[in-house]
């Protein structure tokens, strides 16, 4: 399955079931966050910084021109001047054209070229940890739901155990001992609510910081497809489409063409030249040795062709070719290190994926079984072959699989959703989030700016983009009952 049958399903996960009008799905929390993220929106803003290297290196190989005026009053003339003028206006203009300097330009755009790659790459994988923070998250709010619906039932099943252990013992059917284990489960019961409460409002807050909003009644999930068959499936296209390890890779890449533009410091340049100037000394230029008027306005223009050949630099060039060389080699083994990394986190996400799956299945059997063996206990007890503390044994053995159930369900999908976000299966074309609108394409705004080579121009002052969540109030622990019924259910 690709991940196009995961963007079909995330898009029909909501119609699997009749929900209410008021609930988030998957959709819906990814949609959100993709939007409104603040360290999604900082990734965008740090990919556009990047495209300017490019036309940053450019524009050393660009002709140049500058220009300057000076006007000037002298104050004291010299004594042993004869034409001395009061005044003076000047100005200059200049013009180099590069025409070779030893590849540093060619060298340094290519360097730029492949970092702004490796940004891409970057950001996509940026995307996918994004994508997966708000899959736990959701999964999270989801878990401490259920866990915190099922300690508020096992705190009111307590209870009605403790009133009918207190009847029996009014009536002298049972010991001041059976009511002091009850009164103590229910103390206990009560206590692990209180616990999944703060889970839940910790979980519901975390949500919040991810997505931008407060979560509400959580659909289920819907199935994960596109899961490898085989680890080594599942590796073979992390190796091939992992965002981090292409990022890595293209840095690599980058490094290599730094050492060639910082080699370039020990080679010839050429480059075109022209000059102007401009004088006027605004009729107070006095007569020269001839006695008749002087001229006011004077010009001059020269072009040529200059040649510089570095002969000594005190080493810097070779420091810095070997420096580069350093970063390089430091960029080569960070793809190995990627690498290792990549393989550990599918591997490591791939058993995990296939351990929760089976402790689903194992964890089911026990919830069914715990259930029958507490109804069993109960009617036991009514004929006189069970004790109290034999029911509340087999009240808590059921509670603790219901939680150790709802806490493999989460684990499965977390650990298969990471599987797939390492594979380079979990970005927002995978997920059909552009059906919500356009995606957010990095290539325009580098076809945006890689011609322009006007120094005027400038973009509008930046703005936050990301919506604050100040105003959202502080998440409670409180589940509607008719959740609070189906979670428990």
């Amino acid at each position: 399955m690709t991940g196009r049958s995961l963007r079909t399903l995330l898009l029909t996960g909501a119609c699997l079931a009749a929900v209410p009008a008021q609930a988030d799905t998957l959709k819906d929390a990814l949609t959100a966050a993709y939007g409104d993220n603040p360290t999604l929106e900082a990734a965008r803003a740090q990919q556009r910084a990047t495209d300017e290297t490019v036309v940053i290196q450019q524009a050393s190989g660009l002709p140049s021109v500058s220009t300057s005026a000076t006007y000037t009053e002298y104050l004291k003339q010299s004594s042993s001047s004869f034409i001395s003028p009061d005044r003076v206006l000047s100005g200059s203009g200049d013009l180099s054209i590069p025409i070779y300097s030893g590849g540093a330009v060619r060298n340094g755009v290519k360097a730029a070229k492949k970092r702004i790659e490796a940004g891409r790459a970057g950001l996509r994988g940026t995307e996918s940890s994004i994508f997966a923070q708000v899959v736990a998250a959701y999964m999270d709010v989801i878990r401490t739901e259920a866990v915190t619906s099922l300690s508020a039932n096992n705190v009111e099943v307590l209870r009605v155990n403790l009133q009918a252990t207190s009847d029996r013992f009014e009536i002298g059917d049972l010991t001041r001992t059976d009511v002091a284990q009850s009164e103590s489960r229910l103390a206990l019961a009560q206590g692990d609510l209180r616990t999944a409460q703060a889970n839940l409002v910790a979980a519901r807050e975390n949500y919040v910081a991810l997505v931008g909003m407060a979560p509400d009644n959580l659909q289920p999930p819907p199935p994960l497809p596109g899961l490898p068959a085989s680890v080594d499936e599942a590796v073979s296209a992390a190796l091939m489409n992992n965002p981090d390890l292409i990022a890595a890779r293209e840095r690599a890449k980058a490094s290599g063409y730094d050492i060639d533009t910082a080699g370039a410091g020990r080679l010839p340049k050429l480059e075109l030249y022209t000059s102007g100037s401009y004088q006027n000394y605004l009729g107070t230029l006095g007569s020269g040795f001839t006695g008749g008027p002087s001229p006011q306005v004077s010009t001059a223009a020269q072009a040529g062709v200059r040649f510089t050949l570095p002969l000594f630099q005190g080493g810097r060039v070779a420091a810095q070719q070997r420096q580069a060389q350093a970063n390089a080699s430091a960029a080569l083994e960070q793809v190995v290190s990627t690498e290792r990394s990549i393989i550990s986190q599918v591997r490591s996400a791939y058993s995990s994926w296939q351990a929760a799956q089976a402790i689903i299945a194992s964890t089911q059997s026990a919830v069914d079984a715990a259930a029958l063996s507490l109804e069993g206990v109960r009617a036991e007890n009514s004929v006189g072959n069970r004790t109290i503390l034999n029911i509340l044994d087999a009240q808590q053995e059921l509670l603790r699989a219901q939680v150790q159930l709802v806490t493999a369900r989460r684990n499965a999908y977390v650990a298969g959703f990471s599987l797939l976000a390492a594979m380079g299966r979990a970005e927002a074309r995978d997920l059909g989030i552009d059906d919500e609108g356009a995606l957010y394409d990095p290539v325009v705004n580098y076809d945006r700016v890689k011609g322009n080579i006007w120094d005027w121009s400038r973009d509008p002052d930046p703005e936050t983009q990301s919506s604050r969540t100040v105003d959202i109030p502080a998440q409670g622990a409180e589940i509607p009952a008719e959740q609070q019924a189906g979670l428990t259910n």
